[in-house]
């Protein structure tokens, strides 16, 4: 008797699987829970693993959303002012944690289901259809995670000249010919990450995450202490608050801002981390956001206060380069030297963690789930096509070191839907919230508000690009 009853619970879609069923519908026979009739494909089982705790989930979180390019805030605020500015912060944190706990929401409702998504994709094929799926989320999604390969990599590049510019002055070592040109450096960046394609899971990166935790925390605690530093020294700017340009350009100018603090909030990937937790899932994702928002909280407006206060509008666009001024350093070269290596070291942490939903899309096309993930058929092309996806993203941050403008773009028309917009659309057509209540109205108002947002930030980003046509030329060494 109980078991029909079981059984009539699943046909309708209403029974509660046990953490067993869920590691056996994920792992052992392999069954699409959004689908039962349709089998997991090499990407969602191999790149996937649900194996991590909420701990876990911190890690992966942290390094997706703190990185390099939370030192670009300084210059949001000198766009916006002090107020705007920091109200703008603000909001992007209380909004994304909010937005990011929706999602979590929504997955632990259809995990609850025995649906569990495991892919960005994978939700917008259930919720909104199979179109939204295949046409929107999915490409959106694979755009704005391999931009963040290339911006990483381009920006690794960057962060070694730095680095090589450092040691020789230091060591007062004189080079004739002039130092690598940034696109060697780049390729050197590229082969490090070459080796870490190779790692073979999302859940395989825990560890290195972890790493990842402290060196954000590290270089941000050094940033604002050159900042602090840099702003009481004697060779320090003189420091102007006021928001530069006339009157386009400054409006131009703060959606561009909001456009840096949107991207620098930005995940894209909150299904797939949440997609490593073990079941029982419930929970899990929250106690992680808790431990990757305090971590937030500590870094990012400590380097955008600390960075805004030392440099004023004159801040640039990332603030390690504020402090050296016409060939002299405001700090001590071998603090800023640390600084850069941290910063380098946690970028390779963060382009590998950007690669998984590229990792996943090759495992799903070319490797075979019914044979061991370490056979030699899976090994193969696991191998071949990561390094071939890791050499494109390489080739292109050489070609294009101007890609930050392209990538601007792809934030705004990305990060801002997929982090701020489709969440709360998620939460209202999972959970039909009554149109009388409080979360309902605040869903709306920030799917809409940001829906705008995000084509004016396009259009603030396209402009930008066309300022700096003038001055784009392949392989130039920037």
């Amino acid at each position: 008797m109980r078991e029909r009853e079981r059984e009539r619970e699943r046909e309708m879609g209403t029974l509660h699987p046990s953490p067993k069923d869920l590691e056996e519908s994920t792992h052992g026979h392999h069954f699409d829970q959004a689908d039962p009739q349709k089998k997991l494909d090499a990407g969602a089982i191999f790149v996937l693993k649900s194996k991590g705790s909420w701990v876990h989930c911190g890690y992966h979180l942290t390094t997706s959303i703190v990185a390099p390019a939370l030192l670009s805030l300084p210059f949001a605020l000198a766009s916006l002012g002090w107020a705007p500015g920091l109200l703008c912060l603000a909001v992007g944190a209380l909004v994304t944690f909010y937005s990011y706990n929706l999602l979590s929401l929504v997955l632990e409702h259809h995990a609850g289901l025995g649906r569990r998504h495991l892919r960005f994709r994978d939700m917008a094929y259930d919720i909104l259809g199979p179109a939204w799926g295949k046409y929107y989320i999915g490409p959106i999604q694979f755009l704005v995670c391999f931009g963040a390969v290339i911006g990483c990599t381009l920006l690794g590049g960057q962060t070694m000249k730095s680095i090589s510019k450092c040691v020789q002055s230091m060591y007062l070592i004189s080079e004739p010919e002039g130092t690598m040109k940034l696109y060697g450096f780049v390729i050197i960046f590229g082969v490090l990450m070459l080796a870490l394609a190779q790692i073979p899971s999302f859940h395989s990166l825990r560890h290195i995450n972890l790493v990842s935790l402290v060196l954000c925390i590290s270089y941000s605690a050094c940033s604002t202490a050159a900042a602090i530093y840099a702003g009481h020294s004697s060779r320090a700017p003189e420091r102007d608050y006021s928001v530069r340009g006339d009157s386009p350009d400054r409006v131009f100018g703060a959606f561009n801002a909001i456009a840096i603090i949107a991207t620098t909030y930005g995940n894209g990937i909150i299904p797939e981390i949440q997609a490593t937790a073990a079941p029982p899932i419930k929970g899990k994702m929250f106690k992680g956001l808790c431990l990757c928002y305090m971590v937030v909280l500590a870094t990012f407006f400590s380097v955008a206060i600390s960075g805004y206060w030392a440099f004023g509008n004159q801040a640039d666009g990332t603030v390690l380069t504020n402090f050296i001024v016409d060939g002299v350093t405001l700090v001590p070269k071998w603090f800023l030297l640390m600084t850069n290596i941290l910063t380098l070291l946690q970028l390779s942490a963060v382009g590998v963690v950007y690669l998984q939903p590229t990792n996943e899309v090759l495992e799903g096309f070319f490797g075979d789930p019914d044979q061991n993930q370490y056979s030699a058929r899976n090994v193969a092309p696991r191998i071949v096509f990561r390094s071939l996806s890791v050499v494109t993203a390489t080739a292109i941050a050489a070609m294009l070191p101007f890609f930050g403008d392209i990538n601007a773009v792809i934030g705004a028309f990305g990060f801002l839907p997929l982090d701020f917009v489709v969440p709360s659309v998620f939460y209202n057509i999972t959970f039909r919230p009554s149109t009388r209540s409080a979360v309902f109205w605040a869903n709306t108002a920030i799917a809409s508000i940001f829906s705008v947002m995000a084509v004016l930030a396009s259009i603030s980003a396209v402009r930008q690009i066309s300022l700096d046509a003038k001055n784009y030329k392949l392989f130039a060494n920037v």
